[in-house]
């Protein structure tokens, strides 16, 4: 699911056929017997493909962290809830409500989160990656940089296995399908695992497909986010204004649990929040969200399950609230 953006330069075909190949790697066929374990495809297939792939020094840049930087919330957003992506989603609302109020009865999740996920992840479909994911994932298996933080070959490596399945399972050309430079997929920029875990066949076709069909990437979401606890008709969060006055251990204690919801609302009030009252009638845990802004002050939420939910799509705030505000920004130019 989301781990990448699909926000990579280009890729050209000269680019592609001028990097090494694996075809020779003495490391293939100790993957593809572990990879035949774990798919129970026919090693030698498996083998065959991964000869295909191509090693890709930008996958291995790209994949490093960079420098930390300070988190700013005001310019993240800018990012991600501007004009062009609220007026994409007011069309793609118009365009595809059957499916998005589809997806709303099913599973409870409102277009607005749908939509803002998709125009955050690839602002519905233009911007979904350019790097083969064969490539990519086999690069993250047998090539993983040793100057990152930690391994991660393995994670990928499993990936790289279940995308091998889903392409036999669908009669994909596992040297065709591109993505991101971590190897998401689609409109919504799923991880292979989660393409077959979650990704639906939504509206009766021959095939499920959340590259080029809207209407299954919209099911797609609604189908994660229901199987990571999206409660029906429950708000995301409520606006905190924080009192000037709250002790720094006191304040310490609430942001400490971060996203996870983990007080009641007298707790909050004993603690000496301002609760407005719908979150008072909430009723359900609440998390105390710290949304920085760099050098200037923080903004501050108290989050939902809900809320947590959606970050079960990106571990991160920012990103929860720059979908959920993108979303409703959506909804409302849709409606105007």
């Amino acid at each position: 699911m989301a781990f990448a953006q699909g926000s990579d330069s280009p890729a050209s075909e000269a680019d592609i056929a001028s990097t090494p190949s694996y075809a020779d790697s003495p490391r293939v066929p100790q993957l593809a017997a572990r990879l035949a374990q774990q798919t129970e495809l026919d090693r030698k297939w498996i083998a065959s493909q991964l000869g295909r792939a191509r090693f890709q020094p930008e996958v291995v840049r790209l994949i490093i962290p960079g420098k930390p930087q300070q988190k700013n919330w005001a310019v993240y957003r800018s990012h991600f809830v501007d004009a062009m992506r609220i007026r994409a989603g007011s069309d793609f609302i118009q365009e595809f409500s059957v499916w998005l109020r589809k997806a709303d009865s099913r599973f409870g999740v409102p277009p607005a989160i749908v939509t803002g996920i998709l125009g955050v992840e690839t602002i519905y479909g233009r911007n979904m990656g350019s790097f083969r994911v064969l490539d990519a994932l086999t690069t993250l298996s047998l090539d993983f940089p040793t100057t990152a933080p930690r391994d991660r070959s393995g994670y990928f490596s499993a990936q790289l296995g279940d995308y091998l399945l889903w392409c036999h399972q669908n009669d994909f050309d596992a040297a065709e399908v591109k993505g991101s430079y971590a190897g998401a997929i689609g409109m919504p920029q799923f991880m292979p695992g989660n393409i077959l875990r979650y990704a639906l066949n939504f509206d009766g076709g021959s095939k499920i497909d959340i590259i080029e069909n809207p209407a299954d990437a919209i099911g797609s979401v609604g189908n994660f986010l229901a199987e990571h606890g999206w409660q029906r008709d429950k708000p995301t969060h409520f606006p905190l204004v924080m009192p000037h006055s709250i002790a720094p251990d006191t304040l310490a204690r609430l942001l400490e649990p971060d996203i996870i919801p983990s007080f009641s609302a007298p707790q909050l009030q004993a603690a000496g929040l301002p609760l407005p009252p719908r979150a008072l009638d909430y009723g359900g845990k609440l998390s105390v969200v710290q949304l920085p802004n760099a050098d200037g002050e923080p903004d501050y939420i108290l989050g939902t399950d809900n809320f947590y939910v959606v970050t079960r799509y990106n571990h991160s705030a920012l990103y929860a609230l720059a979908v959920i505000e993108l979303g409703n920004a959506a909804v409302a130019a849709a409606q105007a």
